[in-house]
């Protein structure tokens, strides 16, 4: 597109929002997107949509653009922020859901539940940076997985605007289908192709009283990751990591893979749980405040600079042997089945494919799956972000995006098959 029709395409959304809501792209945003707009209500965003449709214009919901950003081959021509829509329109806290607008941040979100001794149980990178529409999106989560699940088991609604701007809305404070799709499950980890998310509402959970968390250094990841297995069998674990040496060193353990496991509690809960965390040699323990340091240093590990990286996933019991045959750093939420490996550096285009391609040959032999988190732009024309699904599945995928964005305009091709 020549800088005359992106002039005139910026001139024609400065009309429809003020020209004070419509920027260049900042930072990641350049990756993602060439201008930026930034909605105040649901009205405003399917006035984009009309404008985009009508004109075969791409456009791309984004939060803090992080993950836009290392997946997208080209820069979608409209980036929508919903950072001007970040109210809770409606909290009860006792019924202990939540619904809020999408361009509110999980950090914000639940610095107000907390006032109630309240949160949403989700726990991505920075959560101070992740909005709720990407949460979704995206289907971020972190070591809380294991325990609480990811977006879609606590997601109980949803709004979006979709096709020819119209608002469409699943769900609610009780869960129920809407003309055959379960929305809920249909939006989480669709990265903004089928349409903006605008609302969610969420079932919350209680704020621990008390966490405690057990380190023990394993010379071989093997033995990390039996004693994982083993803590998982006879204590609720909030969550259970091993990292690799290099994400080890960063807690200060040189050489070593790290087990990193937590539980949560009252106090007579923490010191009996305490006591069950025997045969770890040279474990250290932490409590309070200084724990949930530790917690939040490993959520919100970075895995760049990178030269690739990539979450995979498998049955538990095959999550050791696969990434231990990778060649690559890794954080492995052990007991969940679900890694995310890096390679650090820079790697030669030929050098990238054939490290993705052994990947995903582990993956598939230990009966998982995996999926590109962030390649460097010079690359990401020549590699395959997601496996390929089986044909039939494929089909079913293509009619799904057909309905619900069949001018193809919604995030193009950061999806499964290129969708």
């Amino acid at each position: 597109m020549s800088d005359v029709q992106a002039d005139k395409i910026e001139n024609a959304i400065r009309g429809l929002l003020g020209a004070e809501h419509v920027r260049e792209p900042r930072g990641r945003e350049t990756l993602a997107a060439r201008i930026i707009a930034e909605p105040r209500d649901s009205d405003e965003v399917a006035a984009l949509v009309h404008q985009c449709e009508a004109g075969r214009i791409t456009l791309a919901p984004l939060g803090a653009a992080r993950t836009l950003s290392e997946i997208r081959r080209a820069p979608a021509m409209l980036g929508v922020s919903l950072a001007r829509m970040d109210r809770i329109v409606a909290y009860e806290p006792e019924d202990m859901t939540v619904i809020a607008e999408a361009g509110m941040t999980l950090g914000a979100l639940n610095q107000r539940l907390a006032e109630h001794g309240q949160r949403l149980a989700l726990d991505p990178c920075n959560p101070g940076a992740t909005t709720l529409g990407a949460l979704i999106g995206a289907s971020h989560a972190g070591p809380l997985r294991l325990s609480e699940g990811t977006p879609r088991d606590l997601l109980i609604g949803v709004r979006f605007v979709g096709h020819e701007g119209r608002a469409v809305h699943g769900g609610g404070r009780v869960v129920k289908n809407v003309a055959g799709y379960d929305l809920m499950k249909v939006m989480t980890g669709s990265f903004g192709t089928l349409g903006i998310i605008t609302e969610a509402a969420f079932k919350l959970l209680p704020i621990p009283k008390g966490y405690t968390m057990g380190i023990a250094p394993f010379a071989r990841a093997a033995d990390a990751f039996g004693a994982a297995l083993k803590l998982h069998d006879v204590l609720p674990l909030v969550h259970v990591e091993v990292l690799s040496p290099a994400l080890a060193a960063r807690f200060r353990y040189s050489g070593a893979f790290l087990l990193m496991a937590a539980v949560a509690g009252s106090a007579s809960e923490l010191e009996y749980q305490r006591g069950h965390f025997g045969g770890l040699d040279g474990a250290v323990f932490s409590d309070g405040a200084r724990a949930i340091e530790t917690y939040e240093r490993l959520r919100d590990l970075e895995f760049a600079p990178a030269a690739v990286a990539a979450q995979l996933a498998t049955a538990p019991a095959e999550l050791a042997r696969c990434v231990e045959g990778l060649g690559a750093e890794f954080r492995a939420h052990a007991a969940c089945g679900v890694a995310q490996v890096f390679v650090g550096g820079e790697l030669e285009p030929i050098k990238t494919r054939e490290t993705l391609a052994r990947w995903r040959s582990a993956a598939h032999a230990a009966h998982g799956h995996l999926r590109v988190l962030a390649a460097a732009p010079a690359l990401r024309s020549d590699l395959d972000f997601f496996d390929a699904p089986p044909a039939g599945a494929l089909k079913l995928m293509r009619r799904l995006k057909a309905a619900f964005d069949p001018t193809g305009v919604f995030n193009p091709g950061c999806f499964v098959g290129g969708l």
